[in-house]
């Protein structure tokens, strides 16, 4: 009675701004060395200098300088300063985070410090450069997002626990994304004419279902009963009570690098109510003959993005591989704190509902998302996920949520 994410199947003018001092909208610091004003600020960085990159003066330095990236310009134009040039404090601190962290990883979380009169070694040197190239790459990604999205809430990008930069094959959509061959008819045949949704025979009724939603916007029916909420021709306002879905997600989210080796994961950034709705799942629109075939290479790889619209039938499913959003990257649970829905607004197509995810739970700031890949609409365990018979030839991929229940296996 509802959709199952599937095993193996399943996110200038460059000198004036130096007289001025150096504005932190247009920089950021990658590394930090001590020497002579001759180095001039237009010096340009060679790996052959990392051996002179210190900590502070000695007897045959006089000044330090900071190695610049200039935003908007490539690397081939980074550029020395001196301290006095820079006005950017949150990056000074950042450049010292960085050191301290790499150090700390080092000595396995040991605080260790250096002598001022000691050069930098070439490998803090490369990870303070790799950090901060880093940074600058989160930080452009997280501006797309936000530029694609076409929600209220904010998405942001974090990563304090590697080098992992922004995935190279992911690209962002707000709604399915039908593959040659699938049509996606998102017109309704018919509307309500309501002057208050609450009480009156609303889309829900000419469904056979209940309204969805109480008057704090919170979801107040069981697991397993579609969601019926009014569309295009319905003749009541952006207002109505019966539609939540279709505004999209309301909360800032984080996407964050988990520390326990899932990979990217979300949180979120605000207080999120019991029973709210927090995001939909969408991505490709294929069919089940191609998600066989899909699964069997993303079994393979230990990824699970294939989720299967089995609400009555099972003829499509939705790949969030490769086009998706923010959902993308949520991680699973087997003790979750989100739980599916199928909704239906302008495509009332039984084979191709929307998949929504609510809370099940007060949701706190900073905590992160999940959801139950094996969960169906129904509150059901997916028998996929349940082995009744002999060991299945197949890749399983182990669970690292770390619940009391956990199951061991995504699949």
């Amino acid at each position: 009675m509802g959709g199952t994410l599937r095993p193996g199947h399943r996110k200038l003018s460059r000198r004036g701004d130096i007289q001025q001092g150096l504005n932190r909208n247009k920089v950021h610091v990658l590394l930090k060395k001590t020497g002579s004003s001759s180095m001039g600020p237009r010096a340009k960085w060679r790996k052959s200098e990392i051996a002179n990159l210190g900590n502070g003066k000695n007897a045959n330095w006089d000044m330090e300088y900071y190695l610049v990236k200039w935003k908007g310009w490539p690397d081939s134009t980074n550029t020395w300063e001196p301290l006095q040039n820079l006005k950017c404090p949150l990056l000074l601190q950042q450049f010292s985070n960085d050191k301290h962290n790499y150090l700390s990883q080092v000595k396995k979380g040991k605080a260790i410090t250096l002598n001022n009169n000691k050069a930098l070694k070439p490998a803090i040197a490369e990870y303070i450069v790799k950090k901060a190239k880093q940074r600058i790459a989160l930080q452009r990604w997280q501006d797309e997002l936000n530029r694609r999205k076409n929600h209220t809430g904010m998405i942001f990008v974090e990563n304090t626990v590697d080098l992992e930069g922004p995935p190279s094959d992911f690209y962002y959509i707000n709604e399915y994304k039908p593959t040659p061959g699938i049509s996606l008819v998102n017109e309704a045949t018919f509307g309500c004419s309501c002057t208050d949704c609450f009480f009156e025979k609303c889309c829900p009724a000419e469904a056979g279902v209940l309204l969805a939603y109480n008057k704090n916007q919170q979801i107040k029916i069981p697991p397993g009963t579609p969601i019926y909420e009014c569309n295009s021709r319905c003749q009541c306002g952006p207002d109505c009570p019966n539609r939540i879905v279709q505004k999209g997600t309301q909360y800032s989210l984080c996407i964050f690098r988990t520390s326990n080796g899932c990979g990217w994961g979300v949180k979120t950034l605000v207080k999120i109510k019991r029973m709210s709705f927090v995001m939909e799942y969408v991505g490709e629109v294929i069919t089940s003959e191609e998600a066989e075939r899909r699964g069997q290479l993303y079994d393979n790889k230990g990824i699970t993005y294939l989720f299967d619209l089995d609400y009555e039938s099972d003829e499509f499913t939705v790949d969030a591989a490769r086009y998706g959003n923010v959902s993308h990257f949520v991680n699973h649970s087997c003790d979750p704190n989100l739980q599916v829905f199928n909704v239906f607004i302008d495509n009332l197509d039984t084979r191709l509902p929307r998949i929504a995810l609510f809370s099940t739970r007060t949701i706190n700031a900073g905590e992160e998302l999940t959801f139950d890949y094996q969960m169906k609409g129904s509150g059901d365990i997916s028998s996929d996920s349940i082995d009744y018979g002999p060991a299945k030839k197949r890749v399983r991929t182990v669970c690292k949520c770390g619940a009391v229940t956990c199951r061991g296996y995504l699949n």
